[in-house]
């Protein structure tokens, strides 16, 4: 209660009640009005400083929360790129491998998902980071699992071909078989028989006589029947499909023509003595993805196991021969 001020009126002799002006009235006013919005103000900011509304609160529980799911999510996303990469490895190096196709390419897998802008709605937050992370991995693995179902719908196709292809793919030797163990110069380097320097041969040479039979290691068509008195003298080319070649050079006879369809063991030509050659004989090339590789591991249709190996270490002991 406010307290009354009084003042001793000399004319009167009395005391009498002070009665303050509109402008003292005025400033006691602001002073309490100010006061009171100080007092207020100083226990606002102790408030929002040391202690959280009900409101933050709950959006700090629900914050939390999101944390844990966010973690949770990347934590599954992880699982699934080891499930993704599993499916890759076996992809490459299982699947692929026996239908004789060529591994998918790193960069194709591993292929780009955007620019650093691919992320900028995503910044500015006070998760961003975390956010961004998590998406990225998403992307990441969607273009995996893309690449990959693609190379499945690959591989199915191939599988579906399967007998085709294995008809294809040259597996037998290319003369009969009395004459496997007449192979005078493997695949690699040795002395040339005319020239007698080091070379690279990038085929077998089978020692036959004159006129022995040749036959198509695979189905195919006659790439190219041509006759020469120089190199390869006269060469079948046949290309087989699925990135398989094989060429059958110093031939003497040559039975198909170019654009010729011809079934594995069809006789193609003769052995023969024509072009750069010393001695009858035929010269024998597998060419695979436009490289080629050594013939000597294609005769799996033809050889028992050790007589397939017995081959194979003469081979790789081999210095070469004579003939071309």
């Amino acid at each position: 209660m406010a307290k009354n001020l009084y003042f001793f009126n000399r004319k009167t002799l009395q005391y009498e009640k002070l009665k303050p002006s509109i402008k003292n009235r005025l400033l006691r006013v602001l002073s309490t009005v100010f006061t009171g919005i100080l007092f207020s103000g100083v226990v606002l900011i102790i408030a929002y400083s040391f202690f959280s509304s009900p409101k933050e609160m709950m959006q700090e529980r629900e914050l939390q929360q999101y944390k844990l799911q966010y973690n949770a999510l990347s934590t599954r996303l992880e699982s699934l790129e080891d499930v993704a990469e599993n499916l890759q490895d076996r992809d490459d190096n299982i699947y692929r491998i026996i239908f004789e196709a060529e591994p998918v390419p790193g960069e194709i897998r591993q292929g780009g998902i955007g620019g650093s802008d691919r992320y900028a709605r995503l910044k500015g937050y006070k998760n961003s980071e975390l956010i961004i992370k998590t998406t990225q991995k998403m992307d990441e693995l969607s273009n995996k699992l893309y690449v990959q179902s693609h190379s499945y719908d690959e591989v199915f196709d191939m599988a579906k071909n399967l007998d085709q292809m294995t008809a294809c793919i040259p597996a037998i030797q290319p003369i009969h078989d009395k004459y496997k163990r007449r192979i005078s110069s493997f695949y690699g380097y040795r002395i040339h028989p005319i020239y007698k320097r080091r070379v690279f041969h990038d085929g077998l040479d089978f020692s036959a006589p004159m006129g022995t039979e040749i036959y198509a290691t695979g189905d195919g068509v006659v790439e190219k029947s041509s006759r020469s008195s120089y190199g390869y003298g006269n060469v079948i080319t046949i290309n087989h499909g699925y990135g398989y070649k094989t060429v059958y050079a110093h031939l003497k006879d040559i039975n198909v023509r170019r654009g010729q369809k011809v079934k594995r063991g069809q006789v193609i030509g003769t052995v023969g003595n024509s072009g750069l050659s010393t001695a009858p004989h035929l010269h024998y090339e597998v060419i695979r993805n436009n490289r080629k590789v050594n013939p000597i591991y294609y005769f799996f249709n033809d050889l028992k196991p050790e007589d397939y190996e017995k081959i194979i270490n003469v081979a790789k002991n081999s210095a070469g021969g004579s003939s071309l």
